[in-house]
């Protein structure tokens, strides 16, 4: 028991999010006769849920500055019609019709920003506006029609990474990423251990940070396998390649910029925030405009994979990726929550629902499970915090992740983490 204290942190609740997602994953795979860690199985897993997964990478930032965005599903539908119409009616390649949609998101998360930053209007008032009114939007520009999309930009939603090099028997440049993946995990755990020794700060032993090291550079190579050995044709997905990017960009603003602590200083205290220098109305629009911008690239991919847009597409993705968030460990009283948590929330979902399809259970059902899940990591979550620990996974990747998150109950010293930016 001391071992497992000292190699996750010394509370593994905290970690109750990976158990869970481990726990799952081993149940279907028993339970579905080995169909759940199948090369076909996991692609379509990633394919089928990498846009909730971009959403909730914008969610969660919405939820750390204090908010909710309920438009999302909204706005990704009418991103996805606006621009497949702009395709197929003015005759523009695949790319320009990719930069109008981020344009028109961020356009439309200025629109929400100015509102609840500016006007000082509820973020969750502004947003069901948005979702009214952009899902009547989508309805009234694509007629309630489904408007096809070419075969490039398609490849945006179910593309895979091409082959290169000598035939292995495997996909080249997958094995290629994961090898380096695997790499630069190690690279920046040592990294942070020598940079913690050198500062005098405490270290764990050498033999818990090379378990841990085993353990996520184990499972990232495994999944490259899965990967790197599917179907002919197939191989990573572009939609998980460009979610891989964002979780690295985005776990970077978060920890590493003025803009991220700013984030988390808002949504911890806004009034000491403020009293320490923050402009919390430029970050509030800010985190409104991005969440819009996440949407509408998520809505293109959508419409890449589906090979259309349809009038149907978007509906209830905003609970989807709030659900993600919340089981992933944000607060609901803002200031808490990590990129990486929002991504293992929605695997968690992702994972769920998969296993449950292979298995035969109707939707009703899968609702009803889905449902208590959420209620109950929520619950999970609140009760650590009353005990004073911290979230569920507040110490997943400590050497990657976030290591100073604002606790509520930590709102009183925002001043002295706004100052380490100096």
């Amino acid at each position: 028991m001391n071992a497992l204290k000292k190699l996750f942190g010394g509370n593994t609740r905290q970690f109750g999010m990976i158990f869970a997602l481990v726990a799952l994953i081993v149940f279907f795979q028993i339970f579905t006769e080995g169909r759940t860690l199948t090369p076909g199985n996991v692609i379509n897993l990633f394919n089928g849920n990498s846009y909730i997964l971009i959403l909730a990478i914008g969610m969660v930032l919405v939820i750390i500055a204090g908010h909710i965005d309920l438009s999302v599903g909204s706005v990704a539908a009418f991103v996805g019609v606006s621009v497949a119409l702009a395709i197929r009616d003015w005759g523009i390649p695949w790319y320009m019709g990719v930069l109008f949609g981020l344009l028109l998101g961020a356009l439309i998360g200025a629109w929400q920003g100015f509102w609840t930053a500016y006007v000082g209007i509820p973020a969750f008032i502004v947003t069901l506006a948005g979702m009214l009114l952009f899902r009547g939007f989508n309805q009234f520009v694509g007629k309630s029609n489904t408007i096809p999309v070419p075969a490039d930009f398609q490849f945006l939603g179910s593309g895979y990474l091409p082959e290169i090099g000598p035939t292995t028997g495997f996909n080249n440049l997958t094995l290629l990423i994961g090898i380096l993946a695997a790499a630069f995990v190690v690279v920046m755990s040592l990294r942070a251990r020598a940079s913690n020794k050198a500062l005098g700060a405490d270290v764990p032993e050498l033999w818990v940070e090379v378990t841990k090291l085993v353990l996520i550079c184990g499972a990232i190579l495994y999944a490259t396998y899965l990967f790197a050995t599917g179907r002919p044709g197939t191989s990573f997905p572009i939609p998980g390649l460009i979610l891989a990017v964002l979780v690295l960009i985005y776990g970077f603003i978060a920890d590493k910029t003025v803009l991220g602590r700013h984030v988390y200083a808002v949504g911890g205290n806004r009034h000491a925030a403020e009293l320490s220098g923050v402009q919390s109305k430029k970050v509030n629009f800010m985190v409104m405009l991005n969440m819009s911008v996440l949407a509408g690239l998520a809505g293109m991919i959508f419409v890449g994979r589906s090979t259309a847009s349809g009038p149907f597409d978007g509906v209830g993705w905003e609970l989807d990726a709030i659900a993600a968030v919340f089981i992933g460990g944000a607060a609901v009283t803002g200031g808490v929550g990590t990129v990486i948590g929002s991504i293992v929330g929605g695997l968690v979902m992702a994972v769920l629902n998969n296993g449950l399809q292979l298995l035969g259970v109707g939707a009703d059902l899968t609702q009803i499970i889905k449902g208590l899940v959420l209620l109950a990591a929520v619950a999970f979550d609140v009760y650590n915090k009353t005990q004073g620990k911290k979230s569920l996974i507040g110490l997943m990747m400590k050497n990657f992740g976030r290591g100073n998150e604002i606790k509520p109950d930590e709102t009183t010293s925002t001043k002295e983490v706004i100052s380490k930016e100096a």
